[in-house]
């Protein structure tokens, strides 16, 4: 199970899951302290920025950082959860989060994912940067991007609740 929050909700959330995976989707705009529970080796920190073109001083996501997240979600042993955040819990994260579902379930469709992740969040509004890096690393054909078109632009909210997205 792979559960999404925000960055001020990452204690709580690590706590209150038992997970012993997080990865952290933070720029330079915030310090985030792994929590105690999980060893470094099982922490993931992808530094980049929540945009979808280049823009000067911000790291805009890449394919290396796309890949290092399927990588680690792909060692991950889901004895416990994973919990992934950014700095709000709506963009990078859902993105990041959608593709590990995708990356783990090969055979699934995009759209029940998608569908599964808005049911989870009415805030979620992926990165669709993210999303396209993903769909082309996995070999999705675009159908990761359209899934994520169709369930549309989440409620817009300064801060997501957490919530948890099913592997299956």
């Amino acid at each position: 199970m792979i559960h999404v929050c925000s960055l001020a909700r990452l204690q709580e959330t690590v706590e209150d899951t038992g997970a012993r995976h997080v990865v952290s989707l933070i720029g330079d705009e915030a310090r985030v302290l792994r929590p105690n529970s999980i060893a470094p080796e099982n922490h993931l920190w992808l530094c980049l920025h929540d945009i979808c073109t280049p823009l000067d001083g911000y790291i805009m996501p890449g394919e290396q950082h796309v890949a290092k997240l399927l990588d680690f979600v792909r060692g991950w042993d889901r004895k416990a959860p994973l919990v992934v955040h950014c700095y709000m819990g709506i963009s990078r994260s859902t993105a990041s989060a959608f593709a590990s579902v995708c990356a783990l379930n090969p055979d699934r469709d995009e759209i029940s994912i998608a569908q599964a992740l808005r049911h989870a969040s009415p805030t979620a509004t992926p990165n669709i940067r993210i999303v396209s890096l993903a769909d082309q690393l996995l070999g999705r054909r675009g159908r990761m991007i359209a899934a994520i078109e169709a369930i549309g632009r989440g409620v817009i909210t300064t801060e997501a609740e957490p919530f948890r997205l099913e592997l299956e």
